[in-house]
């Protein structure tokens, strides 16, 4: 398991834009659950939507790539990402099933599908209580920090 303060060391994200509390369920460079506790408070539901709160999909997609990149950062030579970032390159298949509301437990599951020098190719899916939130596949690479 990785806390909020080890994610830091292997992910360039900071608050409000950090959107994992804890990495579990580690199996080297193949999946691993991201662990967000979406609070009420959290700036982006404040404003989406006023009165009935609910996480943006785009955002469950983020928290999808960024549980993947602390996955393959945690898995890989420090050397390897060290000044590097990960950027999205494509998503495919992006299912929102069911509105994710604060307060709750979003747990994110990933799969790392295949990877081919720096371009890594992943699946997920979101819960919540059990409960299918999303899912989605996506490719990111790890680039230069410029």
């Amino acid at each position: 398991m990785l806390n909020k303060d080890q994610i830091k060391l292997l992910l360039p994200h900071r608050e409000p834009m950090l959107l994992i509390d804890e990495l579990i369920d580690i199996k080297k460079l193949s999946s691993a659950t991201g662990i967000l506790y979406l609070k009420k408070d959290s700036p982006f539901v404040q404003g989406h939507f006023p009165g009935q709160p609910v996480m943006p999909g785009v955002l469950i997609v983020e928290a999808f790539g960024q549980t993947a990149a602390a996955l393959t950062a945690h898995g890989i030579d420090k050397k390897t990402y060290e000044n590097k970032l990960v950027f999205l390159m494509s998503v495919e298949k992006a299912r929102f099933r069911n509105p994710v509301i604060p307060d709750c437990k979003l747990e994110l599951k990933i799969e790392s599908i295949r990877s081919h020098g720096r371009v890594w190719k992943y699946k997920g899916e979101a819960f919540v209580d059990d409960k299918k939130m999303a899912d989605a596949q996506w490719s990111a690479t790890i680039v230069d920090r410029k």
